[in-house]
């Protein structure tokens, strides 16, 4: 497929986006986050009139807030969720090939401890199947000194060895945008901060719904053959229309972000907790170092943004000071922090690492619910949701795994993009952009004033990609382009707030915001940083 750049998401582009609701659509997509997005791909590539739209920003939730893992779960082996690890590992494959610059290869490391509740034999018959599930063959075995000589600092006491292999990590924020914008460039519409208020019915039957636009206030009715809730953890919020019961089961996961100067890692190290003995990973990523995850019931108003408890903090900080001893890390360290909610479908499972991530559909009055499942197997659940929805949609082919999950790329853009970028390491600083950016790419080099092809200090980001990101790609709020569009405000001490003055005339200029916008959009942004993602109180 030739590359092209996709029509940019400004405010002029929403509001022409909104006047036009009124047509009749084949397909309406509750929800802006992987799920949606990938459902929205794969229906405008077969050429049904598709509208996404999102209650807050594009992977405003989840989505944004996962481990940033692409990997074939092998912690579901213990589950005995084998079909979930051939999938994954599969889809894990195809994003690696299709998604370089955006999906890139990290070894992972488990760190094997005599205190440890599971056998070295058990061990070694665990990653034995995962190696012989993911077909790669790139598991192997690593002596104690091995192992403290790949991952400097980590407690030496007990240690048996390790293993070593093979997955991958993502921005998974940027991979919903090009999935979203891949769909734009095959039909679809999108729209973010869209709330859906009500359901339209006919018959009984679910055919549409009341939408409000949640910066003009103005409600429009969207009318559709076939609607899909595809709202994450919040599908359940949809479902209420109906006079359903709840299905989910919300389930917090916690990371610490930490300068990796503090805790340099240079694998993904998966370690257990001294106390219970859950997984935990240490990786790099973006430039910084994570901690996660934890896996709590999650019982605060879905409708607030998620943030990490003190308690979480401690347990994260108790596993971090019991494997890099060393490093001596407390709550002063911390960077910052995420927390994310799980769309996990409730099976009853006490513990709730133990209930299972693969994902369902089920129709309810007209209605198709797709939830659970996980980042990496987005485009199987597209496609089989695709599969059931041809109920409504009889038009809908059979749809395979061949097609690329991620457009195709014209390899001739690399050159230009190379070329603009200038200075040293340019061909890995231009997939980095192609991959993150997809078609618009170019685009984007060529919009940038001079200077903005400049990292920012701290980050592996361009200012051209604010700026590109502020002109095209549908920011309403500041937090938009700091915590998704970019991930500066993850990354970067005080959540980017050195860097704000330079950005105050990107704004200004390409969003169309005066003196009193960009206040009031720095006040907002800079408290909810504080709320949910700042370093919680430094210990006593």
């Amino acid at each position: 497929m030739e590359s092209r750049t996709i029509r940019a998401w400004t405010p002029a582009w929403r509001e022409a986006t909104w006047a036009d609701l009124q047509r009749p659509w084949d397909l309406l997509v509750i929800g802006g986050g992987i799920t949606g997005a990938g459902i929205a791909r794969e229906a405008a590539r077969i050429g049904l009139r598709v509208l996404v739209v999102d209650a807050h920003d594009f992977a405003w939730g989840t989505s944004s807030r996962s481990s940033k893992m692409v990997h074939g779960g092998i912690r579901y082996l213990a589950n005995f969720q084998f079909a979930t690890t051939i999938h994954s590992v599969r889809e894990r494959d195809r994003l690696l090939r299709d998604g370089s610059g955006l999906v890139e290869p990290l070894e992972f490391i488990f760190a094997d401890y005599e205190a440890q509740r599971a056998s070295a034999l058990e061990m070694h018959a665990g990653m034995w199947l995962y190696d012989q599930l993911s077909r790669t063959h790139a598991v192997h075995r690593l002596s104690s000194v091995a192992l403290q000589g790949m991952i400097p600092g980590l407690n030496p006491e007990g240690l048996r060895g390790g293993w070593a292999y093979t997955d991958a990590e993502t921005d998974d924020a940027r991979l919903v945008l090009r999935v979203l914008r891949e769909a734009a460039g095959a039909g679809a519409q999108v729209l973010n901060y869209a709330a859906v208020v009500g359901l339209i019915r006919s018959e009984g039957r679910v055919c549409g719904a009341t939408i409000r636009d949640q910066v003009s206030g103005a409600l429009a009715e969207v009318n559709a053959r076939a609607v899909v809730n595809a709202a994450g953890v919040w599908v359940d919020g949809i479902r209420e229309g109906l006079g359903a019961p709840p299905k989910m089961r919300p389930l917090r996961g916690s990371h610490l972000i930490f300068a990796a100067a503090r805790l340099p890692v240079a694998a993904a190290v998966i370690i257990r907790h001294p106390d219970d003995g859950r997984p935990l990973y240490v990786y790099p990523w973006e430039g910084v170092t994570v901690l996660g995850t934890t896996d709590l019931d999650h019982h605060d108003d879905l409708r607030e943004e998620p943030r990490i408890s003190d308690a979480e903090v401690d347990y994260l900080l108790t596993a971090a000071r019991a494997l890099f001893p060393a490093a001596a890390l407390d709550r002063a360290d911390i960077l910052s922090t995420y927390a994310g909610i799980r769309p996990v479908v409730a099976h009853g499972s006490r513990d709730p690492s133990k209930e299972p991530r693969d994902h369902v559909i089920f129709h309810e009055d007209g209605l198709w619910t797709v939830s659970g499942g996980k980042l990496t197997t987005f485009r199987r659940m597209a496609n089989d949701a695709l599969h059931q929805i041809r109920r409504d949609l009889p038009e809908i082919p059979r749809l395979g795994t061949d097609a690329p999950i991620l457009d195709p790329l014209d390899p001739g853009l690399a050159r230009p993009i190379a070329a603009a970028l200038g200075g040293d390491a340019t061909p890995a600083r231009a997939l980095r952009l192609l991959g993150r950016h997809g078609a618009d790419a170019l685009a984007l080099v060529e919009r940038a004033r001079p200077g903005e092809l400049q990292t920012i200090p701290g980050s592996a980001t361009v200012w051209a990609e604010l700026r590109w990101a502020a002109h095209a790609e549908a920011v309403v709020h500041l937090d938009d382009l700091l915590l998704r569009r970019t991930r500066l405000g993850n990354t970067l001490p005080e959540g980017a707030a050195a860097i704000l003055p330079a950005l105050r005339p990107i704004c200004e200029e390409e969003l169309g915001w005066d003196a009193a916008t960009w206040e009031a959009e720095r006040a907002a942004y800079r408290a909810l940083w504080r709320r949910s993602y700042a370093p919680p109180a430094t210990d006593a």
